[in-house]
């Protein structure tokens, strides 16, 4: 919303709304042409994608140098480039890619037998089989296969160049079968799992924090022909500034449907990007191909508060005692949240999205969510804490 008016203008700086999205204003921003010359150790560009030969990026890397330039260099090409790139042969031993295959089909198969897993943020129910924390698993079933796996230097240079050292991993699995649709276009977390309306309570630097908070990867865990559905991207779109909030809007979708680009994959290629890109897995047609890709999620260092807190006792402790307050008028609605805030956990993660899946939105229930409802229903403090260890149970792995 454009105005003279100084005050109105550094509302409109601040806040970012879903009104405020223009498709030509996103569309000029977008209209880039990657230049091979600009990224010297890139060894082609498809679709406006950068390319990178794994191995020769690993020989320029023995120099520090070398791996100082890399580093820079994709670090650009996330934030100023076209904010995805591919690494050919990232995995040359793929052996140690068909042994993860199998552990992560024998998880799939179990989930099966159990009625469990599955579930996606951005596609129907049934579409994908999921595996969430398939770090953990993969770990636990077979170690030596996930050192192999993990151990791979492509991950762990990629990963420092946009996070620092420090930073967390995380991956979950997602194998889209024969028929399976496409998901909707969406950027990635943190403020990607968040509705519109939750979006736009949060002032516009945190819109630019967010893309630096986290790392987006998929490792391919077979071919992937364009007919299979890899993932569709849409280059330079993690530059506009209110990207967060066109999820939502249907020109922004129709837009995405027409003009992204899908690169075919081969067995052992990754493919690493900018999570404020917008994306989307595509749909597979298919006969045969169970596509399956482990998505890594890599967070910064950062993302953790300084000193351990235990919420749930906390909330315990509370709950009668502001209970009581606002049944005799002691404290009003808007202090009783705010001293909720400061208690329990507003965020929905990190979680085991396995026992506490999103129901009904993208994140699941809240602890402080939790809280209120319960405010609300007037629960007794017993039933109170029964939910709050149910809840906490559900997060455990």
């Amino acid at each position: 919303m454009k105005t003279d008016n100084p005050s109105a203008s550094r509302t409109n700086r601040v806040w970012y709304t879903e009104s405020a999205c223009d498709l030509d204003d996103f569309i000029a921003q977008i209209s880039q042409a990657t230049d091979l010359a600009d990224y010297p150790h890139a060894t082609a560009i498809d679709k406006n994608i950068l390319i990178y030969d794994a191995a020769l990026v690993i020989e320029t890397c023995r120099s520090d140098d070398g791996r100082k330039a890399v580093l820079a260099e994709i670090c650009h090409a996330f934030s100023s480039g076209p904010g995805v790139v591919v690494f050919k042969r990232a995995y040359t031993d793929l052996s140690v890619i068909d042994r993860a295959t199998d552990v992560f089909s024998e998880i799939i198969a179990e989930q099966h037998r159990q009625n469990t897993g599955g579930g996606d943020h951005f596609a129907k129910p049934g579409a994908n089989d999921r595996i969430w924390n398939s770090l953990e698993k993969h770990c636990l079933a077979d170690p030596e296969n996930f050192a192999h796996y993990y151990g791979n230097a492509i991950v762990a240079l990629v990963s420092e160049a946009w996070l620092g050292p420090h930073y967390q991993m995380t991956a979950q699995v997602n194998r889209v079968n024969p028929g399976g649709a496409a998901q909707k276009s969406h950027r990635d977390y943190h403020l990607g799992f968040q509705s519109a309306a939750e979006i736009e309570r949060f002032p516009a630097h945190v819109h630019h924090l967010s893309p630096v908070l986290t790392l987006q990867g998929a490792v391919a865990h077979c071919d992937m022909p364009l007919e299979s559905g890899p993932t569709l991207f849409l280059p330079y779109s993690q530059q506009y500034p209110l990207g967060y909030l066109v999820a939502g809007r249907q020109e922004f979708q129709d837009y995405f449907n027409e003009h992204h680009v899908q690169l075919a994959l081969e067995k052992g290629d990754v493919v690493f990007f900018n999570p404020a890109l917008i994306h989307a897995a595509g749909t597979n047609r298919s006969k045969d191909i169970l596509r399956t890709a482990n998505l890594l999620q890599v967070s910064s260092a950062f993302g953790r508060a300084m000193e351990s807190v235990n919420r749930q006792k906390m909330s315990s402790v509370l709950y009668p005692a502001l209970k009581a307050m606002l049944t005799d008028g002691r404290i009003d609605k808007v202090a009783a949240d705010n001293a909720i805030a400061s208690t329990a956990e507003g965020y929905s993660f990190p979680t085991n999205l396995d026992r506490d899946p999103p129901i009904g939105g993208l994140a699941p229930k809240t602890q402080a969510a939790l809280f209120k409802e319960a405010l609300v229903a007037g629960w007794s403090a017993d039933e109170f804490n029964k939910a709050l260890a149910d809840q906490a149970e559900k997060k455990l792995t």
